[in-house]
């Protein structure tokens, strides 16, 4: 039995982890045979710092007399302070200040400056609180030509913006070259949200243009749901609504393998120095650290704005997929540089701001005591049972037994096949065209993949 299990995991891992669709909102990620040992799932983040502390004060002090705040190794806010009276104001509140010659006024015009400045592909800047500077990274496709004009701006900005060459290219973690579950690129699943209508799948923005249909399968047998209210470039999200309309049991547990879960209790914006996780559909379940904030990116398609820098890898297919501490909800890998034999800098899309522009919430698990939870709205799960941040919770052979099921139940395929309101035949013939097409070019684009 227990083989048989562990068989049926692994089914639904390569139907629907590897091309980056929620199970009935749990995601499953496949896990690439090499990886290390995964870290303990139970609390990812153990001790909560005191992150909001610092943030408070940032907001507080204003940007004249700060340059940003993050948590150093021992779980300690720290804040970047330009004045004495500044400083004591945050000993009185119990962080740590670091004086530093540079406000946030500073680094932000600088920014600007770098933005007004010929685009260049390939290229990425983001804040450094620590070292009080901006850090402005080129790849292996920036020519020394166009090197040598970004750092004469650089040089004109001030002595605070230091210039790195960098291996690698900065590209979106997409890969159109693999079996893929959608005709627009292999992708992972973020967290599940609803409108209080409808659930969707958050992802990125750059995984699919708007009407792209989502399959199960790499046969484009098992329709999903459909791409829809992105934003790429300039951000990078968008929902795919589910066909069906729900997102059923497990929409609040982010599976990570190995027949585990972390539950989803709210959502926040991660400090600087803050330790990590992040999990998608090529290399599985991941650790690191945000190193900056406030990051832009120069992708080959367009530039995205107001990102999350972090030390941890992806690869190509990990686009899309969640980034966690604590059971809470952070952002969603965009792209970046490296894979996760050398390395690399991956930037994240912040789900708080997604949330806001696509005006849905986050389902997360319900918890002891209404409203004790960070997440902006009550869990959409019926029936889950009370958890704490973080916790580990199953995902059995029969609850992935169940949602396989359920995804590949005939009433999921398309929607409206029980439309019988005359005024709706026409769009429902409109979308079920759409999604022939979708299916018909996955077909062809794709027929060498088919087993």
């Amino acid at each position: 039995m227990r083989h048989a299990r562990r068989r049926v995991v692994r089914r639904v891992t390569r139907l629907a982890a590897v091309g980056g669709l929620l199970l009935g909102g749990a995601m499953v990620t496949r896990a690439v045979a090499s990886e290390p040992p995964v870290p303990s799932i139970g609390v990812p983040y153990a001790a909560k710092p005191a992150g909001g502390t610092g943030s408070d004060l940032v907001s507080r002090l204003g940007a004249s007399r700060t340059a940003g705040s993050w948590v150093d190794a021992a779980g300690r806010p720290v804040v970047a302070v330009t004045d004495e009276k500044a400083a004591a104001e945050v000993e009185r509140a119990g962080a740590r200040p670091k004086m530093v010659s540079h406000s946030m006024q500073d680094l932000k015009a600088a920014t600007r400056t770098l933005r007004s400045a010929p685009r260049v592909a390939g290229t990425a800047w983001a804040l450094d609180y620590r070292s009080n500077q901006v850090v402005v990274r080129g790849d292996s496709t920036v020519s020394a030509a166009d090197w040598s004009r970004l750092t004469g701006v650089a040089e004109r900005i001030g002595g605070f913006v230091r210039m790195e060459r960098t291996e690698g290219t900065f590209t979106t973690r997409l890969n159109g070259a693999q079996p893929i579950l959608s005709t627009a690129g292999r992708c992972s699943a973020g967290f599940n949200v609803t409108d209080g209508t409808s659930d969707y799948i958050l992802t990125a923005g750059h995984c699919g243009p708007d009407g792209s249909v989502w399959f199960a399968d790499d046969r484009g047998r098992r329709q999903v749901g459909t791409s829809l209210r992105g934003s790429f470039p300039g951000d990078d999200y968008s929902l795919v609504k589910y066909d069906s309309g729900r997102a059923g049991q497990g929409a609040d547990v982010v599976s990570v393998g190995n027949g585990k879960g972390v539950r989803i209790t709210g959502l926040a914006d991660p400090q600087v120095g803050q330790r990590i996780f992040r999990s998608g559909s090529t290399s599985g379940l991941r650790q690191g650290e945000v190193t900056a904030l406030d990051a832009t990116v120069n992708y080959p398609e367009g530039t995205v704005t107001g990102l999350i820098e972090t030390d941890v890898c992806a690869e190509p297919g990990d686009s899309g997929g969640p980034m966690f501490a604590d059971g809470v909800a952070l952002g969603l890998t965009s792209g970046g540089s490296g894979d996760c034999v050398a390395g690399g800098t991956t930037f994240f899309q912040p789900v708080t701001k997604a949330l806001s522009e696509l005006g849905v919430k986050l389902i997360v698990a319900a918890q002891d005591g209404a409203g004790s939870g960070p997440a902006p709205a009550p869990s959409a799960s019926q029936g889950a049972a009370a958890a704490s941040p973080g916790s580990s919770v199953p995902v059995s052979g029969a609850d992935v037994s169940s949602l396989l099921s359920r995804l590949t139940d005939p009433r999921n395929v398309g929607p409206g096949l029980l439309v019988i309101a005359g005024s709706l035949v026409a769009l429902v013939a409109t979308r079920w065209i759409r999604a022939e097409q979708d299916r018909k070019a996955y077909r062809q684009y794709y027929s060498a993949t088919w087993g």
